[in-house]
């Protein structure tokens, strides 16, 4: 038996790509949910994600697992548009003539930008087209320098710097390139007529988790059992312990190996291997609205408002799948536990949000507002920092716990430079084809 530590989409991959080769498994999740952040709130109509979801057009293994789950009919991929919010004002910014017309940029400057997502370099006034190829070749430079380099110092401060102060606060000068531009990779596929395409699942993508669920079989997954040891006798992993219920009966289990699909913290407590990235929580509010905000889905805020962006759901996937409910996500990065949106109770901190919206938007009413729902998760997304590849869980520990222990977690090389669902199915596989092997 391969026992697999935590239940959310890494080890559910990880089980069912075992099982497909003739293993057995056994899935221990410590929470109530299955799916880990894709935890979905029920709306008048379709279930919603607890934190804003969308695919883009480069996460080819998920869409490739949809289809397998018999779920391609359902995955749509609507125009998501883009905006910036900078001195009271909305700015599109998905087509080349939104862009251009952004007041504040120069012409140089939007060449500038639109040769670095294109991934042409012009930083020595020759274009080169492989520059950006290898993303650790900017693993050590910080996001400032290269964009000082490759774009402009005002399109630093005018764009890039905000978002990086939404995104990652005071942490922002640590912060790779090599994020940035994995980044502008991940999201570049475009039409550039009309925008991004960014898939989504008809319905929402808790169909996804259930259906994952079912094809490895809830009889072979146990949640609100926490599993306390990983036995190493001979170089090997032998046995998984794990407790139930709150008198902590414990039951140990044989096994031939075990994938630890979670933070890296619960990898260290179970077999002392330690990992050195840092990660930045979230508080993650979605509000339920009478009437739509904006008629944008992602508005980036460059403004002194107490969230970096407003994700506006229903401009993407219509309201009409919501009981005719608008809902906007309003997302804050947590970099330290002292931040008072995390120490502020929910109340607190939706009072906190809905004051911001009346300062940037003075024809808001909250009176229009129907409800609100508060997510906390401490660690939703690693501190993307120079030097970061030299950090990661490899996928194999033998030479560093023993034979027959495997991570999939989100320290995993599968979430560079960006983490996505994408990537905890990467790394999923990435430690099922090392035991199948």
């Amino acid at each position: 038996m391969i026992g697999i530590v935590g239940g959310g989409v890494a080890g559910l991959a990880a089980a069912r790509r075992l099982q497909t080769a003739g293993h057995d498994v056994r899935v221990f999740e410590a929470s109530d949910d299955l799916g880990g952040l894709a935890a979905s709130y029920e709306t008048a109509g379709d279930p919603i994600e607890k934190y804003y979801h969308h695919l883009s057009g480069s996460e080819e293994t998920i869409v490739d697992l949809i289809e397998e789950l018999g779920l391609g009919d359902k995955l749509e991929w609507p125009i998501g548009k883009n905006a910036y919010y900078i001195d009271g004002q909305i700015h599109p910014m998905d087509k080349p003539w939104e862009i251009l017309a952004f007041p504040h940029w120069s012409v140089y400057d939007t060449f500038r930008l639109g040769m670095l997502v294109l991934d042409v370099d012009v930083s020595e006034g020759i274009p080169k087209f492989d520059t950006f190829d290898d993303l650790e070749d900017f693993e050590d430079v910080s996001v400032r320098e290269f964009c000082l380099r490759h774009t402009t110092e005002n399109v630093y401060e005018t764009f890039f710097e905000p978002l990086l102060d939404a995104k990652f606060g005071e942490r922002k000068e640590d912060v790779s390139a090599a994020w940035l531009l994995g980044r502008i990779k991940f999201r570049g596929e475009r039409d550039l007529l009309k925008g991004e395409p960014l898939g989504y699942l008809d319905g929402g993508f808790y169909q996804f988790t259930n259906a994952l669920v079912d094809d490895v079989g809830r009889d072979v997954i146990e949640t609100r059992v926490r599993v306390t040891d990983v036995g190493i006798e001979g170089g090997a992993a032998t046995t998984l312990t794990v407790e139930r219920g709150e008198a902590g009966d414990a039951e140990t289990f044989d096994v031939d190996g075990v994938v630890v699909a979670a933070m890296p913290n619960v990898l260290e407590a179970l077999t002392g291997y330690e990992c050195d990235i840092e990660f930045q929580g979230t508080v993650c509010t979605l509000v339920s609205m009478e009437n739509s905000l904006t008629d944008t889905y992602w508005l980036n805020v460059a403004d002194d408002a107490p969230f970096g962006a407003l994700i506006e759901h229903t401009n993407f996937i219509d309201e009409s799948h919501y009981g005719g409910e608008h809902l906007l996500y309003v997302p804050k990065y947590i970099q330290s536990p002292e931040d008072p949106a995390w120490q502020d109770s929910d109340e607190e901190v939706e009072e906190r949000w809905l004051d911001g919206l009346e300062s940037l938007f003075p024809d808001f009413d909250r009176s229009q507002v129907n409800w609100m729902k508060t997510a906390r998760n401490p660690r939703t997304a690693p501190v993307y920092e120079r030097g970061y590849l030299d950090m990661v869980v490899p996928y194999d520990l033998a030479d560093d716990v023993g034979d027959g222990v495997y991570y999939a977690g989100m320290a995993s090389e599968a979430q560079y430079p960006e983490r996505s669902l994408n990537g905890a199915i990467v790394a999923g596989y990435e430690c099922a084809d090392r035991i199948i092997e």
